[in-house]
């Protein structure tokens, strides 16, 4: 018989429990939703950056979870990385949405990778690879996922430093002109209003009957 499904409440006493000073911030967020109000939760759990792999250790060992994606944003002098999962996932009206962030200097941008642990994880931890500049310690798959392979080394698209796209790499679509060499597509003609019947009409507008003609 599997035991029952923690409280939010639990789940950070449980955290907190573990690591003490090591969580940093733990906010559990209530939303009701439906007609009958059932509660839906939010757990966001910051812990210290070398507790990350530990932390999901510990999430895995109260119930192990579906991990929705790693997301990431450039704060000033450090990027913050959100690991974010689904915990006692398909259970009904009993799934909580958990995260963990952790905060990753640009001085030494390193995490370790958690695929050792969920091996799905791989694809987005390489995503904040080339669009942070974030080094993915021990990723068994190091190459891009989106950039093309000439993209230059060194930059990131989502960094908002000098390590972000450049103003030389921007380009003004409303400026950018149709190459010579590729012509426009043709345009379908527009009937004529003699040759304009009913199917022209705009099919919501009310269909006004035609006035009969009294012959003198």
């Amino acid at each position: 018989m599997k035991p029952a499904p923690l409280t939010p409440q639990e789940i950070v006493e449980h955290f907190r429990s573990t690591f003490g000073e090591g969580i940093e911030e733990a906010v559990i967020r209530e939303r009701t939703e439906g007609v009958k109000k059932l509660p839906n939760y939010n757990i966001w759990i910051t812990v210290r950056q070398d507790l990350l792999k530990p932390a999901i250790q510990t999430l895995i060992d109260i119930s192990f979870p579906h991990l929705a994606v790693i997301s990431g944003v450039d704060i000033a002098e450090q990027i913050e990385l959100l690991y974010t999962f689904t915990i006692y996932f398909g259970v009904k009206h009993g799934e909580y949405t958990l995260t963990i962030k952790i905060l990753v200097p640009k001085s030494d941008p390193r995490v370790p990778t958690i695929s050792d642990l969920m091996p799905g994880a791989v694809f987005t931890e390489r995503e904040k690879q080339e669009m942070l500049g974030i080094e993915v310690v021990g990723i068994p798959d190091p190459r891009r996922l989106f950039l093309p392979d000439d993209f230059p080394e060194g930059i990131y698209p989502w960094r908002k430093d000098e390590k972000g796209i450049p103003e030389s790499m921007i380009k003004n679509l409303w400026e950018v002109k149709r190459p010579k060499d590729r012509p426009a597509p043709p345009l379908p003609e527009k009937p004529s209003t003699k040759e304009c019947s009913m199917e022209c009409a705009d099919p919501l507008e009310p269909k006004t009957p035609a006035k009969e003609v009294k012959k003198e």
